[in-house]
């Protein structure tokens, strides 16, 4: 039966007697006035009823809706959320605050930035006041989408700044992407709102300050929380010690640990961690050993912090230990504790382990990849090194630059420049060239492998250079014989940066190969006005560029005023000695070192070795030899027989030389040879060098300057024929004889002379002097020496050409150019011949002035008639 209709009731109602004391009107008036009456009545009462119906139902219904979408909210279904959000606003039922701010929450998860733009804008027009909550919500879910400009915007026109939420949320966010002083700039405008920071608050603002290196900013926040009451909270202290650590102030940062009353295993970690990054490895293991005692739980943090210190310290012994801990206690599969392991090994100076550690490892990160590449390449095992990152590439892990950059350097250290090129391939098509560390990594890489055009078009195409990038560059030229290259960049630096204490180790070098001794002075007094002089390296090499300019009194007065000398300033100091024939000096040297308790190394030996060879100390040499042997026990390497070859030549004893050779435990190469060669020269022993010359062009058949050596001694015992036979298989190699080049310094300019080149602007003045000199010359009984002309041509002709060597003409550019009595340095790029030495000895006499010529390996400093070597070279 159908439900009766709400107004039929009121029809069947019974109608009202009128009442004896109503007003007196006609019977039908008043029945049909309370007929009226009684029907309005009831239908007011009824049109409520119906009201308070429908608002019950729409109230249930609003009430399931938001039900339903809490509860697909809670199951992380947006896609039927926000179906429920669409059919809300066509039936026109409202969301209330509590339901948005779960809607967004689930945006925020889910990080649908679209469907959380949406939910925005239906907030917006529903009418709904956005509170406090419900704005930190908007701006909670915009931050999580990664629309951080956004979330500013809400965050900066809402009442979402009225809670320290979202406050945290920015500053965190802003850190996070790395825009440290926005986070920075936050926090200061934190201090003028009504909100107060929080513990969470300053543990965030001290790490942003730690990163930019804010010390004052710290301290001024650290006395502030103090104040606030916060000090005691670990949160806070734990960020102190990071951030006193980070800013390398450790001292500050124990204090505050010693400070802790509660200290918890984040503690510990921090300080074992920043002992460890602030070079204080010991102390950091001393900090682990007491955590350990202690009875604090070691979780795999501490592992990673205290492994790196195991690592530094090479204590194998200590880092089994803990990698012995870290399986007990189940970390063994932490890949962070696996590749701090791997890191420890292998500069623990142990391969196997750290192989055996990557071999068993489960799953391998980037940086896993990335620490056994370094591993193999400290191993000195570079191609194994090259090969891994190819293979990493193959099982679908993507290096990132730090692996690129490893592999790059491995590339560097073997001279490998295929494969080098082919990681730049790599690197181009992924788009890191624009990254700074890959583009010097690049740059270091062809530099090493003496690629210098590729390497100065990186550094030509990289926009936003740095200081390394500039030094790697310079570096580069120095060490490839490009010294004109290296200083003109040097000039060029200092319009764009201040350089530092590397870029003045990587440009004196570049000095001293020119022997520009005036550059080199530059160099110097950049050095002393920056304060560089007291770093080790800087002075090691202003000493190497003082003897190789010739100015041995000036490296002496150097090496005496160093704050420290460690093995390198005397070894550069004793082969300072060696170069310039001062044996006894050098000798002295070497015994001041062993007595000062600085050990010699090979290096040490070998120069030792050399000044000897070329001061003819036969006695000395073989004494110093033994005790590298016997005393030291060190095996001689390839350099040390090469010296003790070198003695042996220029002393005569080519046969003992040779039979030297022949015993030699190691095969001999080119170098060994090559000095028995020399001495063949010295002697005119055309025999012995026709057998040695043999050896050598089997070891270097692309070496032009044994070739030449060799058609140098032919030319000098004037056996034309073997000389044009030699020319032509020289020819025929298709190889090129470097032809005697000598160069010298005027008024800070480099000026070169080629042997038999007359395209200087002074060569017609140069000549004529020549021609003077030789006249006179020749009038104190001078005797051309014309078989160091080494042309077959008649006694005037050799003559020319004599004086048409390069030495010759430099020494004859100075006299000319350069004020009396000023000394005349002079370097050449091969041997001074025997006619240019006693050319060199009559100038000095001649006009009163020292002259130093340094030829390819030793130092000729003659001053009245006489030379430093004593015709012995």
């Amino acid at each position: 039966m159908a439900a009766a209709s709400p107004l039929s009731s009121i029809s069947s109602l019974p109608l009202s007697l009128p009442s004896s004391s109503s007003p007196s009107k006609p019977k039908h008036h008043r029945s049909l006035s309370n007929l009226s009456s009684s029907s309005a009545l009831r239908s007011s009462e009824s049109r409520r009823t119906i009201m308070r119906a429908s608002t019950s139902v729409y109230e249930k219904q609003r009430i399931d809706l938001h039900v339903e979408i809490r509860k697909f909210c809670r199951k992380g279904d947006l896609k039927e959320v926000m179906r429920l959000i669409s059919d809300s606003e066509s039936e026109d039922h409202c969301i209330n605050s509590e339901t948005f701010c779960s809607v967004l929450q689930l945006c925020a998860e889910l990080c649908s930035l679209a469907d959380g733009r949406k939910v925005h804008a239906i907030l917006s027009s529903s009418g709904i006041k956005i509170d406090t909550l419900l704005a930190s919500k908007l701006v909670f879910m915009y931050v999580k989408c990664g629309d951080l400009g956004e979330g500013r915007r809400v965050f900066d026109k809402s009442a979402a700044k009225d809670h320290i939420f979202p406050w945290n949320l920015l500053l965190n966010e802003y850190a996070q992407v790395g825009d440290l002083e926005e986070s920075i700039d936050l926090f200061k405008e934190m201090q003028y709102s009504s909100v107060k920071p929080d513990s969470y608050t300053f543990s965030l603002i001290l790490k942003c300050f730690a990163t930019v290196g804010g010390v004052s900013e710290g301290e001024q926040v650290h006395g502030r929380l103090i104040k606030l009451g916060f000090g005691a909270y670990n949160a806070v202290g734990n960020a102190l010690i990071a951030f006193y650590s980070k800013c390398n102030r450790i001292n500050s940062a124990v204090d505050m640990f010693d400070e802790m009353p509660d200290k918890d295993v984040i503690s510990w970690n921090s300080l074992i961690n920043g002992c460890v990054s602030n070079s204080l490895p010991r102390k950091g293991v001393e900090l682990f050993t007491d955590m350990w005692f202690s009875g604090m739980d070691i979780d795999s943090a501490t592992l990673v912090s205290v492994l790196p210190a195991c690592a530094e310290l090479g204590i194998l012994t200590l880092g089994k230990a803990v990698h012995g801990y870290s399986i007990k206690a189940a970390y063994s599969k932490e890949v962070t504790v696996n590749n701090s392991l791997v890191d420890m090994y292998s500069k623990c100076c142990s391969l196997e382990g750290a192989s055996r550690i990557f071999e068993r490892m489960v799953q391998r990160s980037v940086v896993s990849w990335t620490s056994m590449i370094q591993a193999y390449t400290r191993a000195g095992l570079f191609d194994e090194a090259i090969a891994l990152f190819g293979e990493m590439e193959s099982v679908g892990v993507r290096p990132d630059l730090f692996a690129v950059t490893s592999a790059l350097h491995a590339c560097s250290c073997r001279g490998s420049l295929d494969q080098g090129k082919n990681i730049h391939d790599y690197i181009v098509r992924n788009r890191l060239e624009k990254n700074l560390i890959v583009a010097n990594a690049l740059m270091d890489m062809y530099s090493k492998c003496g690629s210098m055009e590729e390497a100065r078009s990186i550094f030509d195409n990289t926009t936003s250079k740095n200081i390394i990038s500039w030094n790697t560059l310079i570096g580069g030229y120095s060490k490839n014989c490009f010294p004109n290259e290296a200083l003109s960049l040097f000039s060029k630096m200092q319009f764009h940066m201040r350089p530092n204490s590397v870029t003045m180790a990587c440009v004196l070098p570049a000095a001293a190969s020119l022997s520009s001794l005036e550059k080199g002075r530059e160099i110097h007094g950049h050095i002393l006005r920056a304060g560089h002089f007291s770093d080790g390296y800087v002075a090691n090499a202003l000493v190497d560029m003082y003897t190789k300019c010739g100015a041995l009194l000036l490296a002496r007065l150097l090496f005496d005023r160093m704050f420290q000398k460690d093995l390198i300033s005397w070894t550069v100091m004793i082969a300072g000695y060696g170069m310039h024939g001062h044996r006894r000096n050098a000798i002295t040297v070497f015994k001041e070192m062993r007595g000062s308790g600085v050990e010699p190394d090979e290096v040490s030996f070998t120069v030792i070795l050399y000044a000897c060879s070329h001061s003819g100390l036969i006695h000395e040499g073989w004494e110093f030899y033994n005790i590298m042997r016997n005393e030291y026990k060190i095996e001689p390497k390839l350099e040390h027989y090469a010296c003790v070859v070198d003695l042996l030549s220029r002393a005569g004893c080519l046969v003992k030389a040779y039979e030297f050779i022949k015993s030699m435990p190691i095969e001999p190469d080119s170098t060994v040879w090559g000095a028995l060669l020399c001495g063949c020269r010295i002697h005119r022993n055309v025999k012995l060098a026709e057998r040695v010359a043999e050896h050598v062009f089997e070891l270097e058949p692309e070496n032009t300057g044994y070739y030449v050596l060799l058609a140098n001694i032919y030319a000098e015992a004037e056996e034309w024929e073997a000389v044009r036979k030699l020319r032509q298989k020289i020819s025929g190699h298709g190889l090129r004889k470097s032809p005697g080049c000598s160069w010298i310094e005027i008024k800070s300019k480099i000026h070169v002379f080629v042997a038999g080149n007359k395209s200087h602007p002074q060569s017609k003045k140069i000549e004529l002097f020549l021609k003077e000199v030789r006249r006179r010359m020749k009038d104190e009984g001078y005797v051309p020496k014309k078989r160091y002309a080494l042309i077959n041509v008649d006694d005037t002709g050799k003559e020319d050409a004599l004086c048409g060597h390069s030495e010759k003409l430099a020494i004859a550019f100075g006299i000319l150019n350069s004020p009396k009595g000023k000394p005349i340095r002079v370097a050449k790029n091969l041997r001074v011949c025997g006619d240019c030495h006693e050319f060199a000895k009559f100038m000095s006499k001649m006009v009163n002035r020292e002259i130093i010529l340094r030829d390819s390996n030793y130092f000729h400093h003659f001053e009245g008639g006489r030379c430093s070597c004593r015709g012995y070279w």
